[in-house]
């Protein structure tokens, strides 16, 4: 089976797109939604997280207090990299155990930092979503409520678009320009044959 990274910086679409290739059967693991569900989850995880940021990080019943978590990390670099470095690498290890349990020729693996947090060894091939940076700044400021700056604030923190889709063996075009699902179906197509010859 091959697993195939999807990845793109914020509001590029990276969602809508692995959304496309569910639709089409391909089995897809979404790497933000697991790390919050393995930060309550993964008791060793919880323990070193509590320890590191205090024990408010959790509430009484065991829940993520995510907007204190937010609220320490996003204004401290060195913070948001101590986090990373205890989640990534659970993520990692939750993520090669879902893609065991899959039946298809292939699974994709959605996740905004896959070269940042280095998980891209895990994975066969990786498909970027790309989409200008004005269209991205609108598509997050409408979907999340939030001002242009907070948006450039969290695209600073992510590696520079133009070197992320280098980086990729495929691209999609999410610029309201070209048409999504024929590039999809067409990667499928491909991604499928690639399955078979390996």
């Amino acid at each position: 089976m091959l697993k195939i990274g999807i990845t793109g910086g914020i509001g590029s679409g990276k969602s809508t797109v692995s959304k496309i290739f569910e639709l089409l059967g391909v089995p897809v693991y979404y790497a933000d939604d697991r790390a919050k569900d393995i930060l309550v989850r993964d008791a060793v995880l919880a323990a070193q997280v509590k320890e590191h940021f205090g024990a408010a990080v959790y509430d009484e019943q065991g829940a993520l207090n995510r907007k204190y978590l937010g609220n320490i990390v996003f204004n401290d670099k060195a913070k948001l990299d101590l986090l990373n470095s205890l989640v990534h690498p659970a993520t990692i290890r939750d993520s090669e155990q879902w893609a065991q349990q899959q039946q298809a020729p292939y699974v994709l693996k959605e996740a905004a930092l896959l070269f940042e947090t280095e998980s891209f060894h895990y994975l066969d091939k990786i498909i970027g979503v790309s989409a200008p940076q004005p269209l991205r700044i609108h598509r997050v400021m409408k979907r999340d409520n939030v001002s242009r700056n907070d948006v450039l604030a969290r695209m600073y923190k992510q590696l520079d678009e133009v070197i992320k889709m280098r980086l990729c063996d495929y691209v999609i075009h999410n610029d309201e320009q070209q048409m999504v699902i024929p590039q999809v179906l067409a990667l499928h197509n491909t991604l499928l044959q690639l399955a078979t010859q390996s």
